[in-house]
């Protein structure tokens, strides 16, 4: 079983997202931003015990926190980044089809690369905010800085896009 840290009623009412998108069409986008994104960030061990928590309903007063005030807001607009390239599109039996709506425009493809762009900056913004906050609270939460037995170790690099030389 596997526990996503976000709502899809969260991601919509937090998001560009209409409240009318199919939740299954929005699941598999939130769940590879949360693996992709989130994990890494917080390594497998931290990552997994948070699962755990959700899961069973027994999120501590720390991991609260984490959740909701830095967890959230990244999932949100990795979610947004990740779907955004996806959403006009279906795959079906006779092919890949792009949806039409009668009485709008579809965006162009630089339209959609720049809205996807913007979201991943957002995103990026709060991985800096959730970045600063397990600096100074590290001993909070030790699993974040524990060997992670095989597992991904915590992205801890402050220099999301730029280069490091």
């Amino acid at each position: 079983m596997k526990a996503l840290f976000i709502t899809l009623k969260e991601l919509k009412r937090k998001s560009i997202i209409d409240g009318n998108v199919d939740q299954d069409k929005l699941i598999q986008f939130v769940e590879v931003a949360q693996d992709t994104y989130i994990q890494t960030q917080l390594g497998t061990k931290l990552y997994d015990r948070l699962q755990f928590e959700v899961i069973n309903n027994s999120l501590t007063t720390d991991n609260t926190t984490l959740v909701d005030d830095y967890l959230k807001p990244m999932l949100v607009w990795y979610s947004q980044a990740t779907l955004i390239p996806y959403i006009a599109f279906q795959i079906s039996n006779g092919g890949i089809y792009k949806h039409r709506s009668d009485n709008s425009d579809s965006a162009s493809l630089k339209e959609i690369d720049s809205l996807a762009d913007d979201a991943k900056q957002k995103a990026e913004f709060y991985t800096q905010r959730f970045l600063g906050y397990m600096n100074e609270n590290s001993e909070k939460y030790p699993l974040y800085t524990a060997n992670q037995d095989g597992g991904m170790y915590p992205e801890r690099d402050q220099n999301l896009t730029g280069w490091v030389l």
